[in-house]
């Protein structure tokens, strides 16, 4: 089977990339076929045989000239179009696997894609895995960036409101534009020519199939997780303690971590770790129960979670399938999350870890303190984990070939 793998970036951005490069090497494992198409990029690490590309979008930088093409290209890429017609003629693919597109290589690409297999009459199937709402949300979080605040009053198609609480970076300039992004395509009705959309918790696929276009299309499989060896495990950061509870990841409001801060200045005998960075790095540097180590990866951080009683997912967003939590889990450290989006999918109260309500910081420190303190508790926990099973990259890349062969 020939994949082509779809995503605006192709290089190490975020989760899904980290998605898309892992399942793309499982499948060549399996005997696949499998090419890249997005933007062009000074880190770009894989790609295809034409060379085939868009022009790379930097809406933080570049010309003043770019800047003002740019409304117009986040919403319709004729480019997008003209690159990815020379993977589809060169590779002929048997699937197209969409992943984040919108604004940088826009759902045009959709449009070609289907115009080819009708000029080419091939039977090429469109998969999306949704790593966000961004079909239904044009903010792609569901959350007001002014207030905080979870929202879904766009959820039913009505873009207006995103113009009204400028929820693109507190822009209205940006937010008009993303509004119009989304009525465009809905008039356009280019995303029934989606066949499966792939959601990685059953939460997302809730909120999808509010829409009708979508719904009976939907598919809920939590996302995989690469497994751990014990050399991966070393022990490579220095800490002034030796138990300790975890969180890492971005220091940011809709994160939780104002919320975890604040439960850590009630809990004085506990030693807490932050592994990360953003905005709240000086209020965690200043307490004196906590150990800020920065952002960590690889052999530091696998060291890190392994080696803490307990990791916390405090997030305060509709997360999807944080890959926090399953991590966590792998390296047989339970996880103490909060109870919103997907995250309650991942965790079996008191059996894998524990939940408490999302955005309370009395219950947050209540249940630090509660498992802290009850350290039988935190190893029983940790030894239900080890019958725990999350997919790895090659079940699940059987598992998406089976899904294609069910379209």
């Amino acid at each position: 089977m020939k994949i082509l793998i779809v995503n605006k970036f192709l290089h190490p951005n975020g989760g899904s990339e980290t998605y898309i490069f892992g399942l793309g090497d499982a499948l060549k494992r399996q005997g696949h076929e499998v090419q890249y198409f997005g933007m062009e990029h000074e880190g770009r690490c894989v790609g295809n045989a034409v060379n085939a590309y868009t022009s790379d979008m930097d809406f933080h930088g570049g010309s003043p000239f770019k800047k003002l093409t740019y409304p117009i290209k986040t919403i319709y890429s004729k480019e997008a179009r003209q690159k990815i017609r020379l993977v589809l003629d060169d590779f002929q693919p048997d699937v197209v696997h969409l992943n984040n597109f919108n604004y940088q290589l826009t759902p045009s690409i959709i449009l070609e894609t289907v115009k080819w297999r009708q000029q080419r009459q091939k039977t090429c199937r469109i998969l999306f895995t949704a790593h966000d709402y961004q079909l239904l949300c044009p903010n792609h979080m569901f959350n007001n960036p002014a207030t905080h605040e979870n929202c879904e009053k766009c959820i039913h198609g009505d873009f207006n409101n995103c113009v009204k609480n400028k929820c693109i970076h507190g822009s209205t300039a940006k937010s008009v534009i993303g509004a119009m992004e989304a009525y465009f395509w809905k008039w356009k009705g280019v995303y029934k020519y989606i066949d499966t959309i792939i959601c990685c918790s059953e939460f997302m696929k809730s909120k999808m199939d509010h829409n009708p276009v979508f719904a009976g299309k939907t598919i809920a499989m939590h996302n995989f997780v690469e497994h751990v060896s014990e050399t991966q495990l070393t022990n490579t950061v220095d800490l002034p303690y030796d138990r300790y509870v975890l969180y890492f990841g971005r220091f940011s409001k809709e994160k939780g971590v104002r919320t975890l801060i604040e439960a850590a200045k009630k809990l004085p005998d506990v030693n807490f770790v932050f592994a990360g960075s953003g905005e709240y790095a000086d209020v965690i540097n200043a307490l004196s129960n906590a150990t800020n180590v920065g952002f960590q990866t690889g052999v530091a951080l696998n060291s890190l979670i392994a080696n803490a009683d307990f990791s916390i997912i405090p997030s305060e967003w509709y997360e999807n399938c944080p890959f926090s939590v399953m991590e966590s889990q792998q390296r047989l450290t339970p996880v103490l999350g909060a109870r919103i989006g997907g995250i309650p999918e991942l965790i079996t109260e008191s059996k894998t870890g524990w939940l408490f309500e999302s955005g309370n910081v009395n219950d947050l420190a209540a249940s630090i303190s509660r498992i802290w303190n009850n350290p039988d508790q935190i190893r029983e926990t940790t030894e239900n984990l080890k019958s725990l099973h999350r997919m790895d990259a090659d079940e699940y890349a059987s598992w998406i070939q089976s899904v294609v062969n069910k379209s």
